[in-house]
């Protein structure tokens, strides 16, 4: 009797893991208890090819598991046009998880939060990054500024191996840096950098790995794995984040004049609306220290390592590909001729050199999976009723390496962006700041500095791999892409 009930409870707990709790949303790879269809992205590639084979299989909208949690993926443009684009408001929340939260100290920034606190935050950050020059002459002055120092030190070391991503780090930490706290990074805070440069390379050697993402979402895996668990880690290491930003935010709180209108970077204006809402009887909630010191964390981490990491990758591609960087300095040579500075008035002179970016960005492709949105009422994809709160993911990778647009989709070809006439073609799949609501609302300054970068560094260097060879285009074991580690060689195009 014993045996029989069970036989009946197991019976019952597998129907209920195959079909019950599947059997109202979209189609989808079936999951395997606890752990859903997380092994599928550790074991391909890690993590793209397992969602372009479920698009294959299921269609451009399907259901895969993390643990017991269901996501909605949204793998089309056209469906992501629907969704995410036509009905946004649907789809702007975002899926709460307890380890984010214990990092944040709770429910803070702009990545993770939803609702007011998302939406008021977004706002005034893309309003006082337009206000500090974004999209304007001021900022890319800023940007050749920093352009200007990478070239006095590349020079430096002409013909000899050398660093070339650590020089390219500095000067894009640099930009994001003067944007939130108004300063750039020289030899008398250099101890300063260092510590924060050692903390975002912690970010990408331990959180980002599967195996800590495997327990963010399937927390039973944290007591099975060996090693330091995700919440050893977290709270090992949220101190030494948040000390930091705390520490510039207490430095700007000391040296701002609350009298003038007028602001020098995001701490300052954040301050002075903080200071607003409390003189106005609105208290400081909204606009709290620690909401600050999140915003802080989530604007330098994304401004830096996004930009850094395509900027990386693309000198990495170019190194493989030493056609390519032929073809970029003869139509560098037609437009600009000379070694001075490339701008912003040059970009629409340049396709190829565009179409070089463009590759470069559907290539890196950051994410093998784009960001967990919520939704913020009941709707339908596909005929399935969609609950509120369900998680939906505008699955961007896959659309960039959908082999109908892009045909050898692995493969850094430049020309697809170029058309019969030489001309630079928009290719609408090219999604690489997402969709939607969420979009990156750093869009246009990663832009600017791509190219500015970039186009600076082949107008003036010609660039060859060192003895080592070009860098590895291998992809980590890593949840998402980070810069490559190599040498490179540098001769002056122009004496």
């Amino acid at each position: 009797m014993i045996a029989f009930s069970i036989f009946i409870a197991i019976f019952f707990w597998l129907a209920h893991c195959f079909y019950f709790k599947r059997r109202n949303l979209p189609p989808g790879p079936t999951p395997l208890p606890f752990l859903g269809n997380s092994l599928s992205m550790i074991w391909e590639n890690p993590g793209y090819e397992c969602f372009r084979r479920w698009t294959r299989i299921y269609g451009d909208v399907f259901t895969f598991w993390l643990g017991d949690t269901p996501y909605v993926v949204i793998s089309s443009l056209e469906k992501m046009k629907e969704t995410f684009i036509k009905d946004g408001e649907t789809y702007q929340d975002k899926i709460q998880f307890s380890f984010t939260e214990k990092f944040r100290g709770g429910r803070f920034g702009v990545i993770e939060t939803t609702g007011h606190m998302w939406s008021t935050h977004r706002r005034f950050a893309i309003s006082t990054f337009r206000d500090l020059g974004l999209g304007k002459n001021l900022m890319q002055e800023k940007i050749l500024a920093e352009v200007e120092a990478v070239f006095q030190i590349l020079d430096a070391n002409l013909g000899a191996e050398q660093d070339v991503p650590e020089v390219i780090y500095n000067a894009v930490a640099n930009v994001i840096n003067q944007m939130i706290f108004g300063y750039r990074f020289d030899e008398s805070n250099q101890n300063e950098f260092e510590k924060l440069k050692d903390l975002i390379d912690i970010q990408e050697k331990s959180f980002a790995s599967f195996k800590l993402c495997v327990q963010a979402f399937v927390p039973i895996m944290n007591k099975l794995l060996p090693g330091k668990s995700l919440e050893d880690l977290i709270a090992e290491k949220r101190h030494d984040y948040y000390n930091f930003f705390y520490a510039q935010i207490q430095d700007h709180r000391a040296k701002i004049n609350y009298q003038a209108e007028e602001y020098l970077d995001y701490a300052e204006a954040y301050l002075k609306e903080q200071k607003n809402q409390e003189q106005g009887g609105l208290g400081s909630d909204l606009f709290s220290d620690q909401q600050l010191a999140n915003m802080c964390f989530d604007l330098w981490f994304a401004g830096l390592t996004t930009t850094n990491t395509t900027i990386n990758w693309t000198i990495s591609y170019v190194l493989n590909h030493p056609e390519v960087q032929d073809k970029m300095q003869e139509e560098l040579d037609k437009v600009v001729g000379s070694d001075r500075l490339v701008t912003i008035s040059d970009k629409s002179s340049l396709p190829y050199m565009n179409a070089v970016i463009n590759e470069s960005q559907r290539c890196v492709n950051l994410l093998p999976c784009n960001l967990f949105h919520a939704t913020t009422r009941d709707t339908v994809i596909n005929g399935n009723i969609i609950p509120k709160g369900t998680g939906v993911i505008a699955q961007i990778s896959t659309v960039m390496l959908d082999e109908k647009i892009f045909p050898d989709p692995y493969k850094f070809q430049p020309e697809r962006f170029i058309d019969e006439n030489g001309a630079l073609k928009k290719i609408e799949q090219l999604i690489p700041f997402s969709v939607g609501k969420r979009q990156c609302l750093g869009e246009g300054l990663a832009r600017m500095e791509l190219f500015l970068i970039v186009a600076n560094l082949f107008n003036r260097y010609f660039i060859t791999p060192s003895s080592a060879g070009p860098p590895s285009l291998e992809r980590t074991e890593m949840v998402g892409v980070f810069p490559r580690k190599f040498q490179a060689i540098l001769t002056r195009r122009y004496e």
